[in-house]
């Protein structure tokens, strides 16, 4: 279900950032971070607001530029490639097919609102991936039926509630069938009373086996669904480990201070 072609070996990184940082003029977001995920994971970045979570999700595919740092996905470099024994940045076609790889859940939903629910699944794979409109439509519908929205394929999004329209996002991301999928906040938009249902769609993701990184305040997620958590405060990682570890026996007193006030 996640994914087609060779089954990746369990257990070893898909996903390697190395030395990463990022700065918006004179403030540096992020320093040297590093860390790896494996094939079926899922690993929760948690923090305060400002901390850099989501700007390490950018970077990651490449929407921003570290400054300094690789990602790899699969082994491959993102955003850049070596030539002549320097770093040379790709081409937008280049990236862009790099970016076929990872499935992206933004905060705001990003749906086309002129287009149907089926019609924003089923466009990515028509215009990047050369799908015919039968294919991307069999498969398309197969993810509605995933996300549990089958009966809302020909509404609108502003026919939806927040909570649709995020499943809508995620079945879209899904139908490049990325080998990772990155989600940045995806309920905090959302009202309380409908996040259970975005929620139950990622977990049904990772018990199928995705491969997930995820930006959450949902701390029940974390926990719950989550094989590791990365606290990062600062633009620095404080502090990782199992979920349990770090949500139920935190080491670092800025962990322990930061799940005090949330929980």
């Amino acid at each position: 279900m996640v994914g087609e072609g060779p089954l990746p070996t369990i257990g070893q990184p898909i996903l390697r950032v190395e030395n990463v940082s990022k700065s918006f003029g004179a403030t540096s977001v992020l320093r040297d971070i590093n860390f790896d995920v494996k094939y079926g994971e899922v690993v929760c970045l948690i923090g305060p607001s400002g901390s850099g979570k989501s700007t390490m999700l950018r970077c990651i595919n490449y929407l921003e530029k570290p400054e300094g740092g690789c990602v790899y996905l699969d082994g491959e470099l993102i955003g850049r490639k070596v030539e002549n024994g320097r770093y040379v940045d790709l081409k937008p076609n280049e990236l862009a097919a790099q970016r076929t790889e990872m499935g992206m859940v933004f905060q705001n939903f990003n749906l086309f609102a002129h287009m149907t629910a089926i019609e924003n699944i089923m466009e990515a794979p028509v215009q990047l991936k050369r799908e015919t409109r039968a294919e991307a439509e069999t498969h398309a519908r197969q993810l509605l039926e995933r996300v549990g929205l089958t009966q809302k394929a020909d509404c609108y999004p502003l026919q939806l509630s927040g909570g649709q329209q995020q499943r809508i996002a995620i079945a879209r991301a899904l139908a490049m069938r990325p080998k990772l999928m990155l989600f940045d906040e995806p309920t905090s938009a959302l009202d309380p009373e409908i996040v259970g249902e975005v929620l139950e769609v990622m977990r049904l993701l990772a018990n199928d086996g995705m491969t997930m990184v995820v930006v959450t305040h949902e701390m029940s997620f974390a926990r719950d669904v989550g094989d590791r958590v990365i606290f990062m405060d600062g633009g620095v990682i404080v502090e990782t480990g199992t979920s349990k570890e770090v949500l139920m026996a935190p080491q670092h007193a800025r962990t322990k201070q930061f799940l005090a006030r949330i929980t």
